[in-house]
């Protein structure tokens, strides 16, 4: 059995980590909240959004201005990483690397062996991961966490767009986990372009296609303002998921955490008293003896 110092060390160690984790837990809980509220305020009006983008794409889609619902043979793949800047948030990093890596491995063999699978990521823990590896990183963003505003997104948007159009990727994939609520998160694998036309990635019986569209003012200046607006809208309702998904993460697993720690002390604790009650029962037995020694 541990002697009495060591006991007291790690009880004191336990509490010093259970009111971190608890610290940890509160804050993860108020970003939670702010990024909650500005998600489910998104949500629907980029899925609408995305609606409109996908019906208008295959009503114009004999156009030559748009270049963002060309369908080309997916030679050069660019995977769009969404993971953290931070750990100690349970397996919501692990999962989205080993996704990332698994479509490397799956989906997109034929292209990884010909290293025409390029990666472009946000968040630390991705950039450090697949560099790492000498994986084809053309791009960290994990500055764009630090200040998550539509502005900062849409420039990130702006070069996806230009790289696409200018036939530098004929797909791009955004990975990142879609907020479900603080305990639930949803690994998403998302096709950003090209934009996918109605019913692609619905049943035939819920997709609904309503493609007769009036173009005002005309049909050039909708293609031209609305399919790109739409996508920088895409870009940053993703990176607003996976931010409210991770602090969700972060809160449920420090909670886990505080509540492992209270078991921890618990169980330390007897283990303390039992050594106490050792040591005074020793103590008395030394006493005790020496007593009847002298008696002798």
């Amino acid at each position: 059995m541990a002697g009495l110092k060591e006991v007291r060390i790690r009880i004191a160690s336990v509490k010093s980590t259970q009111q971190i984790t608890n610290a940890m837990k509160m804050v993860a809980a108020s970003k939670l909240r702010r990024a909650q509220t500005g998600i489910i305020k998104l949500r629907p009006y980029a899925a609408k959004l995305r609606e409109i983008l996908q019906n208008l794409s295959a009503t114009i889609d004999s156009s030559d201005e748009n270049v963002f619902s060309q369908a080309r043979k997916p030679e050069k793949i660019l995977l769009v990483v969404i993971a953290s800047n931070r750990g100690l948030c349970g397996a919501f990093n692990s999962n989205i690397i080993k996704t990332a890596v698994q479509l490397t491995t799956t989906t997109y063999r034929q292209q990884f062996l010909q290293n025409n699978v390029c990666f472009i990521t946000i968040g630390r823990k991705a950039t450090e991961y697949f560099r790492k590896r000498k994986y084809n990183v053309l791009e960290s963003h994990d500055e764009l966490f630090d200040q998550l505003t539509f502005a900062n997104a849409s420039i990130l948007a702006e070069k996806l767009m230009k790289g696409f159009a200018g036939k530098e990727f004929d797909r791009i994939d955004l990975i990142y986990n879609q907020f479900k609520n603080a305990a639930v998160q949803q690994l998403i694998v998302e096709q950003y372009l090209p934009i996918t036309p109605p019913g692609a990635t619905t049943p035939a019986s819920v997709a609904k296609v309503e493609s007769d569209y009036i173009f005002e003012p005309d049909q050039e200046t909708i293609v031209r303002e609305l399919i790109p607006k739409t996508l920088r809208i895409q870009l940053f309702k993703s990176v607003l998921d996976s931010f409210a998904s991770e602090q969700g993460a972060r809160m449920t697993a420090m909670n886990k955490a505080t509540e492992n720690a209270k078991d921890l002390l618990r169980n330390l604790n007897i283990s303390y008293n039992k050594a106490r009650q050792n040591a005074i029962t020793n103590a008395i037995l030394e006493i005790v003896s020496g007593a009847e020694a002298l008696k002798g």
